[in-house]
């Protein structure tokens, strides 16, 4: 089992920064794949960004590309973290983090992932 848990959601306006924070427990996961989605109300959960169980490889949605930056650090526990920049009020939602035992490089859909953390909010103000 891994747990997963998020941090550093909150209110900011458009045009600022916020970053956040998944720590993972339990089960090591420095081998894992990890990503970022989103949730917006009303919408079906999209993914953002992901990165490879090294950190060497990482992907994004096309609407966060050159705004958002994902990374981690495995050097004890592994954490992930998205750094979330130019923020605008379509970024508005509940951000998720994923693991995915699977695949090293993980993916883009919802299925490739094995864990969930509880997700934070983020809302950004126009």
């Amino acid at each position: 089992q891994v747990q997963l848990v998020e941090s550093g959601g909150g209110l900011v306006q458009a045009g600022g920064s916020l970053k956040l924070s998944c720590a993972a427990s339990g089960r090591t996961c420095s081998s894992c794949a990890m990503g970022w989605f989103r949730q917006a109300p009303g919408k079906e959960r999209e993914f953002v960004a992901g990165i490879s169980w090294n950190g060497s490889f990482t992907y994004y949605a096309d609407s966060v590309k050159g705004r958002f930056t994902i990374s981690r650090d495995n050097a004890e526990n592994t954490e992930v973290y998205l750094q979330m920049n130019s923020l605008k009020p379509e970024d508005t939602a509940v951000y998720y983090c994923a693991a995915d035992l699977r695949q090293p490089r993980g993916g883009t859909y919802i299925d490739d992932y094995d864990y969930w953390g509880q997700g934070t909010q983020v809302t950004v103000s126009s």
